[in-house]
């Protein structure tokens, strides 16, 4: 959420040279992608320059899909869609097994270090995270670079770590110890939630900032209310389809409610084909789509009468995560189907955007037919999109963005 002195700040004037380490970036269309695509339009509109150092695209599948020219050459330049430069590094093929990815992350972020010598020097280190071995290679590159260093926590790591019982016991794991010495010694971290910012600052990290995940509301459009009379209630899902999701709770809900409503079930990720094959079993109203963007993604998005945010209810880290798609869904004006708890319910149930639901199907397929049965609770207000504009637009928190980066490098010189 954007502090309300920042909220209708004017770019920073002084130019500025950025390194930011990223296990994903244009053209992929990924979290970090969308999350520093933006930030990157918003940065080249004050005259600050962006290196992005990154691995060949290769997301999601673990291997190059898209043509050489666009997903680029080991250790080759690029030139991205704004003013920023983008270096690629080698990466290892891979599948959907957790050790595999993990490889790869760690494979391409030690080649991140001497790629970073690849570039001008930079006044700041920016590593966002995940993916978690980039962390290591932005803290040494920073010092040995000699400029401060940001990290960027998207998810609430270590401790999603022992949720998703990548660690187990009480000896914290190689993992967890990384991730901890980087985020102890980092001039600044920045969490995309205020929730998971009070818990690091509890745990003695010193200096921690919240800048939200958003979205440009000038590329979203304003979307009718759903039909007033209509058959066959739709359920839409556009988002990552892996294990912190936990979407055969929306699989399971659909098959309860049965021919008199659709789910649609729009992206990737490693828990798609199992997603597919429970579908199948419960001959569930179930239709999955590859990942849609433009034109296609809002064509989805008004046909749904209910958009799908979802979370599992079982891992506390959680409790201070919110989905990055949560800020489209609102701009979107759509009712939401929102499966979540702690800072993600709370921002659904201020931005007046929908109903919050346990995460069980039988709950969720009651709420569904609730909802056929009075489509008058579907037509929403505009709050939800007022909500976005005051909260989480991108224009202005690249302007917070740029403000903390501008504040840490005046404390950095007044100390030399």
């Amino acid at each position: 959420m954007i502090p309300r002195e920042f909220s209708d700040r004017t770019p920073q004037a002084q130019s500025l040279r950025i390194t930011l380490l990223t296990h994903s970036y244009w053209p992929e269309q990924s979290p970090p992608q969308r999350r520093w695509t933006a930030m990157i339009k918003e940065f080249s509109h004050s005259g600050w320059d962006v290196d992005v150092v990154t691995p060949v695209a290769h997301y999601p599948f673990g291997r190059r899909a898209l043509p050489r020219k666009m997903a680029g050459r080991p250790f080759g330049l690029q030139k991205g869609q704004f003013t920023e430069k983008i270096l690629r590094v080698p990466y290892l093929r891979h599948g959907n097994s957790r050790a595999a990815r993990l490889l790869d992350q760690a494979f391409s972020a030690a080649l991140s270090i001497p790629a970073g010598f690849m570039v001008r020097k930079p006044d700041v280190v920016i590593v966002t995270a995940p993916g978690l071995p980039s962390l290591a290679a932005g803290y040494v590159l920073a010092k040995v670079r000699g400029v401060p260093l940001i990290v960027e926590m998207r998810d609430a790591w270590p401790d999603l770590a022992r949720d998703a019982r990548l660690v187990q016991g009480s000896v914290k794991s190689v993992v967890e110890r990384v991730v901890e010495f980087v985020q102890h010694r980092a001039d600044l971290v920045v969490t995309v939630t205020e929730g998971f910012a009070a818990t690091l600052r509890a745990r003695g990290v010193r200096n921690v900032a919240t800048v939200s995940n958003g979205v440009h509301l000038d590329s979203i459009p304003v979307l009718g209310p759903p039909e007033t009379e209509r058959d066959i209630f739709e359920a839409v899902y556009l988002g990552n389809h892996g294990e912190s999701q936990r979407l055969d709770v929306a699989i399971r809900a659909s098959a309860l409610v049965g021919e008199s409503m659709h789910l649609h079930m729009v992206g990737h990720g490693t828990q798609r084909p199992a997603l597919e094959k429970l579908a199948r079993e419960l001959k569930a109203p179930v239709t999955f789509h590859p990942p849609l963007t433009g034109e296609a993604m809002m064509e989805r998005y008004a046909s749904a009468d209910t958009c799908v945010v979802s979370l599992r209810d079982d891992w506390k880290s959680f409790e201070t995560t919110v989905p990055s798609k949560t800020y489209e869904v609102l701009a979107i004006g759509r009712h939401v189907t929102a499966m979540v708890r702690g800072e993600a319910a709370r921002i659904v149930m201020d931005a007046e955007a929908g109903d919050i639901v346990p995460s069980s199907p039988e709950a969720v397929a009651d709420l569904w037919r609730q909802l056929a049965a009075d489509r008058s609770r579907l037509v929403r207000n505009g709050d939800s999109r007022q909500w976005v504009k005051t909260n989480a637009e991108y224009g202005h928190l690249a302007d917070l963005y740029m403000d903390l980066i501008s504040q840490l490098l005046a404390e950095t010189d007044s100390r030399r």
